[in-house]
Order: structure tokens, then sequence, then C-alpha cells
């Protein structure tokens, strides 16, 4: 099949989102992870833009050496920004110039106020200078979608006469269509003199939402390399998203005809990290990497699911490293997936009657709540059965709060398998800070929090709190949920699920008893 190459500009166009800055230390950690991912290309920076920006052109461009990561320095049609783009690839094994300039009409008259012909020799002369340097030039006429075919085109032919080896032509905008931006690469291909000596490259931004359908067409079309952002960050409302792109090749590359480099595995793992470093949400419907991705609170769709996974997914999520949780109790739930979650996943024995009564107490909480976390569920069946069936559980949750000290959180903790119950507190800037400090004090087990995200379940004073807690213990990763209508409370109730998750999941090794009695006792007041 013919390789598509993939062009990550996470940390140059998906950094220009607002709210998504990057240190340059940030910048490093995560341009590994995406030659890990496997991306072809890396746009690291705007050297030309800040101090940082440079030093972190120039840290990845010699720490990826060895990689087979092509190295951009993107730059404006100006000698500086060519000049700090060279200097800062300077050490790269593979490097390219990116070199970008407006073509359409509203672009030139409003924020370039350049003629055609006054931009047409600029480039030619930009090329010309960055050729001297670098022998591989992508040339990027701005908003190209926008621009007339015919001053495209003559744009064009000059670069390409000045050596440019690389031609985009990018949807700034995310105005094109389909059909018309496919259109637009076949005949740029077929009418620009020496059209057939370069390769083709799409970038198409997300305002209408076809960011990534319109890179497809432009693939079929003939493109070879597809400019794309992880968790399709970027200006406004986005760029094309990598995961999404890829998957969308790997799902149908038949029809396609076409594959990629990427390690599908690390898809998961480069999404989260990506959000975290950029403190940039990822939302619950947002295809391949969002949380409701590849979940079913549907009855109908939760009994399929059970019967064949094929029934309801054109992917396998475990393939991308996602963990697999693909039932997810709510009101639309159905007795089949209640017993399929209670009885074949959490191993727990009920009779038929039992499971009656779970499911008539599991509906009322479900039409108050909406979603039914494993935390609620676990203690819907331990009334049921009269027992307890978690290791551990929360007694109380104290937090005191001052705007101008630091916050004092506290804990009980009860351990069903000892009896035993134990306090503990903890002073924090925050007050999730304390409250995750003395949980960890409380578990016989080292644990990680690792991430957490909060979402408001309903409008106004009353809205309940959803928690989603994530902790690694050792090597393994455990999640857990709650909802509350306090926040704080809810995050509590979910790490604790976390951990009676990791317990129950055999992912932990206890500690010995002289080291949990000493821990205990030093958390005793």
């Amino acid at each position: 099949m013919k390789k598509i190459k993939i062009f990550d500009t996470t940390l140059r166009d998906g950094e220009q989102s607002p709210g998504a800055t990057l240190q340059p230390e940030q910048k490093i950690v995560l341009a590994r992870q995406l030659a890990k991912l496997g991306v072809d290309v890396l746009e690291p920076g705007f050297p030309i833009s800040s101090p940082g920006d440079f030093s972190a052109v120039q840290q990845i461009s010699r720490d990826l050496n060895g990689s087979g990561v092509e190295i951009v320095g993107f730059a404006r049609a100006v000698t500086q920004d060519i000049d700090a783009a060279v200097k800062a690839t300077a050490d790269a094994e593979l490097r390219r110039l990116h070199i970008f300039i407006s073509s359409s009409q509203i672009l030139l008259e409003h924020q370039l106020r350049k003629s055609r012909e006054q931009v047409i020799q600029i480039a030619r002369d930009m090329v010309a200078y960055g050729k001297r340097f670098v022998d591989r030039i992508e040339f990027s006429p701005m908003d190209a979608s926008r621009a007339g075919e015919e001053f495209l085109f003559e744009l064009i032919e000059a670069v390409i006469a000045e050596g440019a080896t690389v031609i985009n032509i990018p949807d700034t905008l995310g105005y094109a269509l389909p059909e018309e931006y496919g259109r637009l690469f076949r005949r740029v291909r077929e009418q620009v003199r020496g059209g057939d000596s370069v390769e083709y490259s799409t970038h198409c931004h997300n305002d209408l939402g076809m960011a990534v359908a319109n890179s497809l067409a432009a693939v079929q079309a003939g493109a070879t390399q597809v400019e794309v952002t992880v968790n399709g960050v970027g200006e406004r409302a986005g760029n094309c998203s990598l995961e999404e792109l890829v998957m969308a090749i790997e799902t149908r590359k038949q029809t396609l005809g076409v594959e990629t480099s990427i390690d599908i595995g690390h898809i998961y793992e480069t999404s989260r990290m990506m959000s975290r470093h950029m403190h940039f949400p990822i939302a619950y419907n947002k295809p391949v990497v969002g949380r409701n991705a590849f979940q079913h609170e549907s009855g109908i769709h939760q009994d399929g699911m059970l019967k064949n996974r094929n029934t309801f997914e054109i992917m396998e999520p475990e393939k991308m490293g996602i963990p697999r949780n693909m039932i997810i109790l709510g009101k639309h739930s159905g007795r089949h997936a209640i017993k399929h979650r209670v009885v074949d996943e959490l191993g727990i024995s009920m009779t038929e009657e039992q499971l009656e009564q779970l499911f008539v107490d599991f509906k009322k909480t479900a039409d108050e709540l909406k979603r039914v976390t494993d935390d609620q569920l676990i203690q819907l069946v331990g009334k049921t059965v009269n027992r307890p069936l978690e290791r551990f559980s929360l007694v109380e949750v104290q937090v005191v709060v001052s705007s101008l000290k630091h916050r004092v959180a506290s804990v009980t903790v009860r351990d069903h398998e000892t009896g035993r119950e134990s306090s503990y507190s903890e002073i924090a800037e925050g007050s999730i800070e304390a409250l995750i400090r003395c949980i960890k004090r409380a578990m016989p087990f080292d644990l990680e929090f690792v991430d957490l995200e909060l979402q408001s379940m309903s409008h106004g004073e009353q809205a309940n709190a959803e928690a989603a807690v994530e902790i690694a213990v050792g090597e393994r990763f455990f999640q857990g949920s709650a909802i509350d209508r306090d926040v704080v409370v809810a995050v509590a109730r979910a790490c604790m699920g976390a951990c009676n998750q990791a317990v129950r999941d055999g992912g932990v090794a206890e500690a010995k008893e002289d080291g949990y009695e000493k821990r205990k006792s030093s958390g005793q007041g």
C-alpha cells in the first residue's frame, strides 16, 4: 500500500490554541513521545517567536537524532525567520525548512497588504534564500482553499522553479468541502509546471468539522503527507486530529489503499500525555480517545456488545492502549448488562431474587444520578446481600478551607478485612491535594495519583459533581469514578474506588504486617 507520511505540528500549530502553551522542557518530553508514536515529520515550534521556542526546537533537533524523524523549522517568508529556523534545526539528522506566505485575496489586502505580484516575488526570493542552507523546503500558500486557482497555480510554479520540494495546500480556515478540496489537489498536480516533481501535503483546520474528511480527500487526490495534531488541538476549532486520521486509514485502508507508520498502541498514551501537559481537556464524545468513544449505555447496544463486540464497534480500543470499559450503567441499561457487570466482571454471586431487587434499586439510583458508577453499584450490591464487598470504605471526609491559609483534610477509612478504622490528617495548598495525601497514607501499598477529571452533571446550585480518578500501582493503572453533591467527596470516593479496584484485580502486593501497623499507627488521630 502507498505510505502516507504523518507530519505532526502539535508543538507548533497545536500550541497556538488559546490556553495550550507549553514550556520548552514539556516540548522535549512530548517530542520524544511523538517519536515513540511513530510520526514521520515533526514541527516542534516557531523558532523566531521566542527564545524558549528556539531553544526547544534546537534541543529536539539534537535529541531525536537517530530516531528517523524529520525535524521542521517553521518560518514566515522573511530572512530573519528563515535564519532562526535554519540555525535551530542545524543539528538535526534529517531536517526541512517550512516557509509560508498568505495567498488569498482577503489576506493579501487586509493582513499582508501586498499585491499578488509582490507575493510571488517574495516567495521566489525566500525559497531561493532558504535553498542555500537546506535541501528540503516545504512551501505553504496560507489560505490556499480561498485563493483563486490562477494565482495559486502561478505562485506554486514560482516556488517549484526556485527549488521547493514539498507543496502544502492548506485549508487554513477549514472552509473547503471534501470534493472541492480533492479537486484542487488534482488540478495543481495536472496544471502546474513541475507539479509532478514534488511531494504534496495537506494541512486542514476543523472550523466546519471537516478536517479529517478533507485530509482524506487530499490523500485520494495524490497527497502523500498529512499535517495533524494530537487531539486535534489548534487555533479556533483545531487541526486535523492525528488519532482520527490515523484510525480512519487503519480501519478503512483496504478501501483507501494507503497506510501510515504510526504505532497505534501508543495513541491513547500520547493523547492523555498531551492533554495533561497542555491542560487541555478531551471532550467526552471525541472520536477514538474520548471517554465515551468505546462506552455503551443503551440496553440494546449493551446486549449486542455482550454477544459480539463487532455489533456496535468498528475498532478495538485495546489495540490503541485504551482500557476496556465498554458497559456504562445508566437508566437505559437492562438486566443483562447489570448481571454481566456484577456477576461476570466483579465476580459477586447473587441469587435471581437478589438480582431482581438490585435491578429495582439500581433504576431508582440511575433516575436520580443519570449514571451509576462501580463504587455506587457495589454499595447497592452490598445492601442487597447485606455485607460489605470492598476492602476499604470511607467513613468520614472533612476539609477545612481558607483563602488565607493552607487547606486541611482528614479522612477516616475502614479496612473491612481487619475490621480496623483509622484516621489521617494532612495539610496542602489545595483541598484535593491534602485529601489525596490522606488516602495515600491510608492504603497498605504505594500508589501514584495520575489523573483527575471533574464534570458537573447538571446546572444550578444542586448540581452533582462527577469525579473520575486514575491511579498507578507499580506499572498498572486503575480507574475509579464517583458522583456526589460535593466535589471533594466525589474525588475521595472515586480515589477509594480506584484503590479498591487495584485490590480486587490483584494489582497490589500487600505490605508486610509490621509495615502496615507502622503506617496505620503513624496516621492515628
